[in-house]
This record gives C-alpha cells, sequence and structure tokens, in this order.
C-alpha cells in the first residue's frame, strides 16, 4: 500500500461517516479515526509489518529444535530437580541492589538463611523487598538487573542443602 492509496482512503473514510476504520492487509496495519461532530480531526496510524520469510526463518528453527532438545534436558532436569525455585510474589521491576550506589543482595555462590533479602521489586513506585524462604546456596539467578518480571516468574535457583 502506497502513500496515494493511504491519502485516498483517508479522504473516502472523512466522506462517509464513519468514526473508525480498521484495514490489515499482509504487510500494513492502517487505523483511521474521524469524529462526526463536525470536526475534521483526523488520526491515521500506519504499521509496517515485517515481511513473510523473516517470520518464516524464525519458526524453521524452532521445528528443529524440540527434536534434539527431547533428548538432551533429561540430564539438567534431574539435576534441577534437587533445587528451589524462588518466585517473584508480584509484577514490577526487579533490582539486585538496593540502591545503583549499594553492593548486589546476593550473587551466585552467596550462602542465604531465612528471611535474607534477595532483591527488590519495583511495584507502582513501592519497593519491595523479597525475602528468602528458605536456607541454603544460591546456584543460579534467573533475571538481569532492572527487568520487567510477571508474578510467579522463577528469579533464583537455590541448593538448599
Amino acid at each position: 500500500m502506497d502513500l496515494k492509496e493511504i491519502q485516498n482512503l483517508i479522504k473516502f473514510v472523512a466522506n462517509s461517516g464513519v468514526a473508525e476504520v480498521k484495514l490489515e492487509m499482509d504487510d500494513v496495519k492502517v487505523t483511521i479515526r474521524t469524529t462526526l461532530e463536525g470536526n475534521n480531526t483526523e488520526t491515521t496510524y500506519v504499521q509496517q509489518m515485517p515481511a513473510q520469510p523473516i517470520l518464516q526463518q524464525a519458526v524453521a528453527p524452532q521445528t528443529v529444535a524440540p527434536a534434539a532438545a527431547a533428548t538432551t534436558p533429561a540430564a539438567p532436569v534431574a539435576e534441577e530437580s534437587k533445587y528451589v525455585i524462588i518466585k517473584s510474589p508480584i509484577i514490577g521491576t526487579f533490582y539486585r541492589k538496593p540502591s545503583p550506589d549499594k553492593p548486589v543482595f546476593v550473587e551466585v555462590g552467596s550462602s542465604i538463611a531465612k528471611g535474607d533479602v534477595l532483591c527488590v521489586i519495583e511495584a507502582m513506585k513501592l519497593f519491595n523487598e523479597i525475602e528468602s524462604e528458605i536456607s541454603g546456596k544460591i546456584v543460579k539467578i534467573l533475571v538481569d538487573d532492572m527487568s520487567p518480571v510477571e508474578f510467579d516468574q522463577p528469579l533464583f535457583l537455590v541448593d538448599p542443602s
């Protein structure tokens, strides 16, 4: 869809009296909103979608990977089953430090006790300290610093032994 076709579409929608039109084609999404109260305000959004061959390239490796992955994860799953996963109790932004100029709460290999602060999650401008519910050793940190996290998303892998 070229610029001339989009301009013609805008004129057609403005003259038809329709408040909003959404048009989706293979590689373009167009949304046109107009006001019906005699105001001549028009809002047009044009979004170019990626070409189809790119999607096929992204899908092709995924179909090959599960067949190979089906045989290899057996050992890591058995190994990780002895670890405890500490999950996010809330949605927010994950921080490993209490403030930018302070050291991180825990590192991989750190020993933790029940009640130790592991990280801070910011939700609606409130900083919530996330405390450990178990004692053990941090095996892996599963989230990058300053990343958004979802409810129940794994944050840490802990070896309780």
